[in-house]
Order: C-alpha cells, then sequence, then structure tokens
C-alpha cells in the first residue's frame, strides 16, 4: 500500500516561512514524478510545485521566486519551502506521487492534506 504522508502545515503571519514535507512510501521514489498542490476552499485544486526524476523544476506564477521544491531520493521525501507567504496561499496542501507506465496507464498517488493557514 503506497503512503504519501504530508507534514509541516500550520499558522503563520503574512511575511513569514514554512516547510513541508512529503514522504513516500512508494518503489523506487527517485522515478515518481513529485509534486505539491492546494486547495482552498471554494476553489479547485492547483498545481503548487513540481519536481521531475530529472530535477526539473516547475512553478506558476503565484508562488515562483517564492516557493521551492526539492527531493531527497534517499529518504524518500520531497519538501516545499515557502517564503514570504501571502494570506492567498491559505489552503490544504496534497503531496502528489506520478509515474506513467504509457499513454493510458499511470501510477498516481495523493496524501492526504496538510493544513497551511496565512493570516495576522
Amino acid at each position: 500500500q503506497v503512503q504519501l504522508v504530508e507534514s509541516g502545515g500550520g499558522l503563520v503571519q503574512p511575511g513569514g516561512s514554512l516547510r513541508l514535507s512529503c514522504a513516500a512510501s512508494v518503489t523506487i521514489f527517485s522515478i515518481y514524478t513529485m509534486g505539491w498542490y492546494r486547495q482552498a476552499p471554494g476553489k479547485q485544486r492547483e498545481l503548487v510545485a513540481s519536481i521531475s526524476s530529472g530535477g526539473f523544476t516547475n512553478y506558476p506564477d503565484s508562488v515562483k521566486g517564492r516557493f521551492t521544491i526539492s527531493r531527497d531520493n534517499a529518504k524518500n521525501t520531497v519538501y516545499l519551502q515557502m517564503n514570504s507567504l501571502k494570506p492567498e496561499d491559505t489552503a490544504v496542501y496534497y503531496c502528489n506521487a506520478y509515474r506513467a507506465f504509457s499513454a493510458v496507464t499511470a501510477n498516481d498517488y495523493w496524501g492526504q492534506g496538510t493544513q497551511v493557514t496565512v493570516s495576522s
């Protein structure tokens, strides 16, 4: 049974920082593309950051320059460093592990989510 366990969420003031961690029990963690998504109340889930097996990263403009994703393949863990947090970053943050086998089949796993609240 594959598990993704997020940690590190909490309450932080605007301008503050948080570091999220996601420990994955997938086999051969290094070949998965890992991602962080978030979902605010009443909104769709959106990509926050992703990192490929080769270390390539991707961010939407809303977090570029403030968030950094990284991975430690030896620890089967992916991190999201969030700086200069804004109230609009408030959401439940989810970890994702994705591996495509073909054009129609893939492994796609999700964590249970961790709440991040940015408020004074």
